[in-house]
């Protein structure tokens, strides 16, 4: 039986093992280790965990070793409960186990979504005095990716350099993989150009991986060097998303030709444009204010047999807020057949009709009826709609609506020291809108006498839009200034804007009479 193990022949073992049962010869444990060791060299993890069954019908008792090379079986076997299981018994009973195993552990808490469970058995094993391959690191890194925690795949690859492993094609992979997805950019840049030092090949999935990062970070050139590099490697062709992601890159800046020369290319390459595609496009038209080519690409979905999805919906909500007020009737219809309750909540706004419980009543449906993921993004540019249209009152209760439902959470705080408005995550609209309400809570608390705290504080984010030259600082800077709030921009804290209380309670008694909108929020947003 060994020596049918040293020549890897499966085949015969089982006929021996056979031929045994034949002459009455009792297979012992050592039989059925020695052909669940076999099982596992021939990486037939399930031949293993058949073997490992048997050996109670014939009276045998596994011992240990048997029972630590289990868990590596059962684990790669799939049976990710029965492995996990051995391996907490393993642990109380200190059960001997080979680095393999650990790596199978590590593989299978993974799979299980525990990524916590991973770094454990890492820990457990180290603590133990199993030092770890290079099979390990690779798995600690993948998980790591999938996990979205880049920071640890960061430390598990200084451990892995310092303890002298030298990182191969499985390492760099994981590397990219983990920071493409949390986009994570310089890193990700910094390993695809190490790899490339290397001569190392990418395939199209971590290609795809770089553009999609490229494409959600606004890293233009970096996307189309990575483009050229794939073309010409010989070994990878540009697939749909290949296409899809530089379509979108395209888009969010605004170049129109460039973005409708690569579509010529997808389709000369054979690729039908997908949804993502479709939504890049009417963004890219949108934001050069071509309105009937975006009413020509939504007019395509039928023959492409696409159905628009909220994300889709939501571009062309987004559309409408940079299309001038007199062509917002040709998108109208786009956005009706789209979702037909976004249509009831624009038609309520464009032709400013209907009573004030019904926009109410249809805003809420159709919260009740989107996905969460996208709930704020359709808030924010209904609101932008509506301070387009000079409908402050809409926008003040969308806004209303917005943290009653828990759309938007946390805009205002206060601490006995400091009273802030958090403008972080709202559109420039939505923020405006905010800051509207913000400033009359203010006037109601003066007016009751309410004490004020020493100092009140606008907090707008910081950072640059990926595709824009303006952050929502900059702009909120001349607003407060029109308003001729006393609200400046500190110097030690990036995106905020604050006042003390004597200063705020001036500026407040010296507001006479409720502004008019127009001076309240600007009449446009969309330029």
């Amino acid at each position: 039986m060994k020596v049918l193990r040293k020549c890897r022949d499966l085949v015969k073992a089982e006929k021996l093992f056979d031929e045994m049962l034949e002459r009455g010869v009792k297979p012992d444990n050592v039989t059925f280790s020695t052909l669940i060791t076999f099982a596992r060299m021939c990486n037939f993890p399930e031949k293993a965990v058949e073997w490992f069954e048997k050996m109670p019908s014939f009276g045998c008792d596994p011992d240990n070793v048997t029972y630590s090379s289990m868990i590596d079986a059962y684990g790669r076997a799939g049976n990710i409960d029965m492995a996990l299981s051995l391996y907490d018994r393993a642990r109380n009973e200190k059960w001997r186990i080979d680095p393999m195993t650990f790596s199978t552990l590590i593989k299978s808490y993974g799979m299980s979504g525990n990524f916590d469970g991973c770094l454990n058995v890492y820990e457990e094993m180290k603590a133990i005095g199993v030092k770890p391959n290079m099979i390990i690191y690779n798995n600690l890194l993948d998980n790591m990716g999938r996990a979205k925690r880049p920071w640890q795949a960061k430390t598990i690859y200084k451990e892995m350099t310092d303890n002298g492993f030298l990182p191969n094609f499985n390492t760099y992979a994981s590397l990219l993989r983990a920071y493409g997805r949390a986009r994570y950019g310089e890193d990700a840049l910094s390993v695809y150009r190490e790899m490339k030092e290397k001569g190392l090949e990418l395939n199209v999935i971590l290609y795809n991986t770089l553009l999609a990062m490229c494409a959600d970070l606004g890293f233009t050139a970096e996307a189309f060097e990575i483009f050229e590099d794939m073309k010409s490697s010989g070994t990878c062709k540009p697939d749909s998303w290949t296409f899809s992601s530089l379509i979108t890159i395209c888009s969010c800046g605004g170049k129109v030709s460039e973005a409708e020369a690569m579509l010529n290319h997808m389709l000369e390459a054979g690729f039908e444009p997908n949804i993502f595609v479709l939504t890049s496009l009417i963004q890219c038209y949108g934001k050069a204010q071509r309105t009937d080519d975006v009413v020509r690409t939504f007019n395509r979905l039928p023959d492409l047999g696409i159905t628009p999805d909220d994300r889709f919906c939501g571009c062309l909500l987004n559309v409408m807020t940079q299309t001038p007020n007199e062509e917002l009737g040709k998108l109208v219809l786009c956005v009706e057949k789209s979702n037909s309750k976004l249509g009831n909540v624009v038609k309520l706004l464009l032709e400013v009709q209907g009573s004030e419980g019904d926009f109410k009543k249809e805003a809420s449906e159709l919260f009740d009826s989107i996905s969460i993921d996208v709930k704020k993004a359709y808030c924010n540019c209904l609101i932008d709609l509506c301070v387009n249209l000079n409908l402050l009152e809409k926008a003040c209760e969308l806004l209303e609506l917005g943290l009653t439902m828990e759309i938007y959470t946390d805009l205002q705080s206060r601490s006995p020291t400091q009273w802030s408005l958090h403008l972080k995550s709202l559109s420039l609209g939505a923020a405006l809108t905010a800051l509207h309400v913000w400033i009359n809570d203010l006037s109601k608390a003066l007016e009751s006498g309410e004490e004020f705290p020493p100092l009140l504080g606008i907090n707008t984010g910081h950072g640059k839009h990926k595709y824009s030259d303006k952050g929502l600082a900059s702009v909120f800077e001349s607003h407060l200034k029109e308003l001729d709030a006393p609200f400046h921009e500190a110097p030690d804290k990036v995106g905020w804007f604050l006042t003390t209380e004597a200063a705020a309670k001036s500026w407040l008694e010296s507001r006479n009479s409720p502004k008019s909108v127009a001076t309240e929020v600007p009449a446009s947003i969309s330029a």
